[in-house]
């Protein structure tokens, strides 16, 4: 790496992490060794450091870039085989800043990546600085930068690296934030299979409810589920209001389809685990909403996508129709769920958590 280059990154990197000082500095950062600040305090970070004018992203999930106009600009006229460079901040979780400059030479892609931490004693400092070339990339309608860069391959390493990569430039909607947040982050796409299936009021049989439990408690009550509290399964009546709760279904149902232990009196739930889950590229998928409609009967469509910034580094695995219904207090059903275009092929076939 050309020396100025380097020193260039190292000095970008540590003013901007003193124009944050402040900010780091009065934050809850936990007990733990390694600090992870709070989703509010990097969000008030990345506004400090947007008054730069340099486009500055973060890692909270949903979030926008800010100042993406010139990252647009410059992916557009790459894309048109015009050479130039383009520098973008990310803020990590621990408060450190990342420093990426895309360098395209009208050919090629690089990328000189720096990232600085805060010492013990609250210094900025710098944790690596590479360059390496960009072995391909491309820049989505959506307005999603994927690129994957050369990294080692066997035989010279005996493991295979993750070279990819997925930003967000374009941004999201106020509302299709709200609803991705509201409706489909809480799922995802492992564990159960209400997004990756398709299902409508007459057709339910096929979810998988034990699976699904878990993922509506954490929604419901803003908290992880802890199995801990039902050493000998989930009361039937909790486990069945949750469900009814979130889908338009009668206990008698929910009692023919899921797994039930009639002597107890409870719904049986399993941890996921190497014994009945298989790790897909795909689970790590992240859903989020593209499109916004509200029908003639009172429901609402929410075209989802399906962003998977790992190894296969696409921004729509797969594109979905979820439909909902939303009451005036706030809460809402789901009512189904279309996988479109034959997509459901694609992916990889849904391994229920319990089986009878």
């Amino acid at each position: 790496m050309d020396e100025q280059e380097e020193k260039e990154a190292a000095n970008d990197c540590k003013k901007m992490m003193e124009l944050i000082f402040d900010i780091y500095k009065d934050a809850d950062k936990g007990t733990a060794s390694n600090v992870v600040l709070n989703d509010e305090t990097i969000l008030e970070m990345q506004k400090r450091l947007m008054e730069t004018g340099c486009p500055v992203s973060t890692l909270v999930t949903y979030s926008n870039m800010e100042n993406y106009e010139s990252v647009d600009r410059f992916l557009e006229e790459c894309t048109d085989g015009k050479s130039g460079s383009v520098v973008i901040y990310e803020i990590h979780g621990d408060g450190g800043i990342g420093r990426m400059k895309f360098i395209f030479d009208g050919t090629e892609m690089y990328v000189v990546s720096a990232g600085g931490i805060w010492n013990d004693n609250n210094k900025p400092g710098m944790s690596y600085i590479s360059y390496t070339r960009i072995k391909e990339w491309k820049y989505t309608e959506k307005g999603w930068f994927g690129y994957e860069l050369c990294v080692p391959e066997p035989p010279e390493v005996s493991e295979i690296m993750d070279g990819s990569c997925l930003i967000r430039i374009k941004p999201m909607t106020e509302e299709q934030r709200e609803m991705s947040e509201r409706c489909v982050r809480g799922l995802g796409y492992q564990g159960q299979n209400l997004l990756c299936s398709n299902w409508n009021v007459e057709n339910m049989s096929e979810l998988d409810y034990n699976g699904m439990f878990e993922y509506l408690y954490g929604m419901k009550y803003g908290k992880k589920f802890n199995s801990e509290d039902y050493p000998n399964g989930i009361p039937k009546e909790e486990f069945e209001n949750l469900i009814m709760e979130y889908l338009p279904i009668t206990a008698e149902q929910i009692r023919e389809y899921a797994v039930f232990d009639e002597e107890n009196q409870t719904y049986l739930w399993a941890r996921l685990g190497c014994f009945n889950y298989a790790p897909t590229f795909f689970g790590t998928s992240l859903p989020e909403v593209v499109a916004i409609k509200e029908n003639v009967d009172g429901t609402v469509t929410l075209t989802v996508e399906a962003v998977c910034d790992m190894v296969i580094c696409d921004d729509a695995v797969i594109t979905h129709e979820l439909t909902v219904r939303f009451a005036e207090d706030g809460s809402f059903q789901y009512l189904g769920n279309e996988i479109l275009n034959d997509e459901i092929m694609q992916i990889p076939d849904y391994q229920y958590r319990i089986k009878e």
